[in-house]
């Protein structure tokens, strides 16, 4: 959820899918390795600065190289190409400064019940995680000036640069804030398994198909979209397994439904509500 809502922010106000999403996703992961198992860190202060230099990482590529593409009227498909070039050179810094293979954080987590649920202390972090970063996003868009500021500039740029928004300013931060979630996505996803220069290709799709679904822009078409995907992952591991097929097919789930997303309902679950009401 927290790389998905990272991405919509970004591509509700930019209006171009950003590939180099998914090398943010491993920028945080490979940082939080840096300082946590190569620099030994506490755990905290280095998962923290990994998502700061992640969000310095986003603001970068956006100051450097996608506000000035846009200035200069950039089709659609030169921003679309600049971002996937953009993750071939992060990619390749991280492949040539972290090795290709595949590391570890060396964490044994142990096992928790609570009641007939047997989770850990990784799995019960990422939920409390997510739930206070959604509350707390909430708050941010309802209630403050700057996630007024964003919104408007989601919904019309021309009538928010009118209205005395700095676009730019609003746009960095966003451009940051999205950088900095998927980071921390992507830390969350090394600690569970491991991690390799393509760990956050690997989750791009779904990635994809949620923002697509919930709607582009919409934080909580995102929420809502997120829980379809994962419930209709899992119901697809049952039925995949009942068929005697590979587990490792339920990311053709996140595929079939960005393509009937595409074809159904290309605008998003949350547009077509705000079109019913």
């Amino acid at each position: 959820m927290l790389a998905t809502v990272g991405l919509s922010l970004s591509y509700g106000l930019s209006r171009f899918p950003n590939f180099a999403h998914a090398e943010y996703i491993t920028f945080g992961a490979y940082m939080a390795f840096l300082f946590l198992v190569v620099s030994n860190l506490d755990i905290y202060l280095a998962v923290g600065l990994a998502v700061v230099l992640s969000a310095f990482m986003g603001g970068l590529s956006y100051l450097i190289l996608f506000k000035p593409l846009k200035s200069r009227g950039a089709s659609l498909v030169h921003l679309m190409v600049s971002s996937i070039g953009l993750g071939f050179l992060i990619r390749h810094f991280l492949m040539q400064t972290f090795g290709g293979g595949i590391q570890s954080f060396r964490i044994v987590w142990p096992t928790i019940s609570i009641g007939p649920i047997v989770t850990t202390p990784l799995l019960l972090a990422i939920l409390i995680v997510a739930l206070v970063i959604a509350f707390s996003l909430h708050i941010l868009l309802t209630k403050t000036k700057l996630g007024k500021a964003i919104r408007a500039t989601a919904d019309n740029p021309e009538l928010a640069a009118a209205s005395g928004i700095d676009l730019n300013k609003v746009s960095l931060f966003t451009w940051s804030l999205g950088a900095a979630l998927a980071g921390f996505s992507g830390i969350f996803l090394a600690m569970r398994s491991s991690l390799v220069p393509l760990i956050g290709w690997k989750v791009l799709l779904q990635t994809f198909a949620i923002t697509l679904l919930g709607g582009v822009g919409s934080f909580y078409g995102v929420l809502i979209a997120s829980f379809i995907l994962g419930l209709s992952e899992n119901v697809g591991v049952v039925i995949l397994t009942w068929l005697g097929l590979s587990a490792d097919y339920r990311s053709a789930v996140a595929f079939i439904i960005l393509v009937a997303t595409l074809i159904l309902k290309p605008e998003g679950l949350m547009a077509v509500a705000k079109r019913r009401a």
